[in-house]
């Protein structure tokens, strides 16, 4: 089937000038109608996104989430945000649909259920039935929703000093890093080809797998903005009494979404990045992972170096940590490493003499990824999206199989790779690889000696040594010796002054040499900005 996408063409630049505009005022009016000028509250910052529409609503579901960023208690308050937003008219949907086709819907569906299943802020899902009578959903993108989620951004960016208002998050929070990842994941869920990728590479990851699945695709039928899949009729995983009643085993379905998890993450390094309880039902005996429009990427580095930290927590290992959490981040500033020692070491003293099973998973990455936001080391998209998919996935098995622990699912997991045949032989390579690296490095070590040597006795041997929390004394210092600057220069200025009024130089003002008043003038200003200088230091 030949598929035909239109799109409405884009207005004039005054036109978006104009709706951007009218869209302002009416954010603002927003903004002033909670009161915004005395102070934030989580309730009224909430509150507000709810107002402001389903781009702010979006974001502030992003926002609830990054506690390395907000306030908890905001994150807390943040996180009861609506998903559900008002449906469209099913006229809308069919015009939509015939755009799409570029023939009526009912040349493509048997049927199409008026009643939507849900209705979120990007798209809305009805029930259908194709032509030769298999039953599907269809997920169908909101009319000009892309446009109005870039036009929100680009306000947000021009007015992104506004979150100050919210205490402390001026001084941690990265705001336009925060529209960059938001406008990320909004473009990938705004894109149903997108979707349709991820489902068709999750199945084909989970293809072994006997217990676990996703919906199929039926890619002739998508497009950028319509996704068909098939219609899944299940259990959802928070119906725990109908589970049990169909006889299922809560504990079993526990371990094996853990298990299924975890190899998301350490195995394939792609992972539903968004594990709620809504995204996930049980069907014929199988886990069925719903809505795989954001998903987390993990390149194999990122892994390794995932399991590298998690192992030196449980061995107390505070350089390996140190190390595994600078080379998995990005440098945004100079870091002390006395501080970030003392703070890896106090981390590592609470948990790694604690019981495996005892331990959170979510919450020990969290509290490494505050280590890393404390000491100015950015974590990359992907991290931050295992992260929270970590936290929001132990929250679900605290309500589905709270005796299960996803961090004994983990230790079982490094168990049994070093226990399989493939692990070993990679990692034995690996051995192989760093150990001959090594043997060369040595080999160079005496002739390094050498060269150090010779530079030695020819005098071009040079040391550069950096002191680490020195910054602070070199800096008062600095000040010093450029109030001492400033002093010579004053009183050059007067005694230059001084001597030119000795002389009978013209012009004169006021029976001074110009040249000497205009060096008076100056030394005056000198002399009176270095006292203001020095009386508001000790103030």
């Amino acid at each position: 089937m030949t598929q035909q996408r239109k799109t409405d063409a884009a207005p004039p630049p005054s036109g978006r000038r104009k709706k951007q505009s009218s869209r302002l005022h009416e954010i603002v009016e927003i903004l002033r109608r909670n009161d915004i000028i005395h102070g934030m509250t989580p309730q009224k910052l909430r509150v507000m996104l709810e107002e402001l529409g389903p781009t702010f609503v979006k974001l502030g579901q992003i926002m609830s989430m990054r506690s390395d960023m907000l306030p908890q208690r905001y994150c807390n308050e943040l996180k009861k945000l609506r998903s559900a937003v008002a449906p469209m008219p099913f006229e809308t949907v069919c015009e939509i649909l015939e755009e799409q086709y570029g023939k009526p819907p009912e040349q493509v569906f048997a049927l199409i259920k008026k009643q939507p299943l849900g209705s979120a802020s990007v798209a809305q899902v009805h029930a259908a039935r194709l032509l030769d009578g298999r039953d599907v959903v269809i997920k169908v993108q909101r009319r000009g929703i892309h446009q109005i989620m870039e036009q929100d951004i680009a306000i947000m960016r021009r007015a992104a000093q506004l979150l100050r208002i919210v205490p402390r998050a001026g001084d941690v929070i990265d705001f336009n890093g925060l529209l960059d990842e938001f406008w990320t994941v909004s473009q990938q869920e705004m894109n149903f080809l997108v979707e349709a990728e991820h489902l068709e590479r999750f199945a084909a990851l989970n293809e072994d797998v006997t217990y676990a699945t996703c919906p199929k695709v039926y890619r002739e039928l998508s497009t950028a903005c319509v996704l068909v899949m098939e219609n899944v009729v299940g259990t959802p995983l928070d119906h725990f009494d109908t589970l049990q009643a169909q006889g299922y085993d809560l504990r079993e379905i526990g371990e094996k979404l853990a298990e299924n998890y975890i190899k998301q993450i350490l195995d394939d390094g792609f992972f539903h990045a968004d594990p709620h309880q809504g995204n996930i039902v049980v069907r014929d005996g199988k886990i069925v992972w719903l809505d795989l429009g954001m998903v987390g990427v993990l390149s194999s580095r990122e892994r390794q170096l995932f399991r590298t930290a998690m192992l030196a927590v449980t061995q107390q290992d505070i350089y390996e940590l140190e190390n595994a959490i600078i080379s998995i981040g990005v440098l945004k500033g100079k870091i002390n490493h006395n501080e970030f020692y003392e703070d890896i070491r106090i981390f590592v003293d609470r948990y790694g003499n604690s019981d495996f099973s005892e331990l959170q998973l979510g919450k020990i990455l969290a509290e490494m990824m505050e280590i890393a936001a404390k000491h100015q080391i950015g974590l990359p998209n992907s991290v931050t999206m295992l992260i929270r998919g970590v936290l929001t996935f132990e929250g679900v098995l605290e309500d589905c199989s709270p005796d299960t622990s996803l961090m004994d699912i983990l230790a079982r997991h490094f168990s049994a790779g070093t226990l399989n045949a493939a692990s070993a032989e990679k990692e034995l390579r690996h051995l192989l690889r760093k150990f001959s690296g090594s043997l060369e490095k040595i080999s160079d070590i005496p002739l390094n000696l050498a060269d150090i040597i010779k530079m030695t006795v020819r005098g071009q041997t040079k040391i550069n040594l950096e002191l680490t929390g020195s910054e602070e004394p070199l800096s008062k210092i600095d000040r010093m010796v450029n109030r001492l600057i400033f002093g010579i220069i004053d009183g050059a200025l007067l005694i230059g002054s001084s001597m030119l009024c000795t002389t009978d130089m013209n012009p004169k003002v006021m029976g001074i040499p110009a040249l000497g008043a205009v060096g008076f003038f100056i030394a005056f200003l000198l002399a009176g900005g270095l006292l203001v200088h020095i009386f508001k230091k000790r103030g």
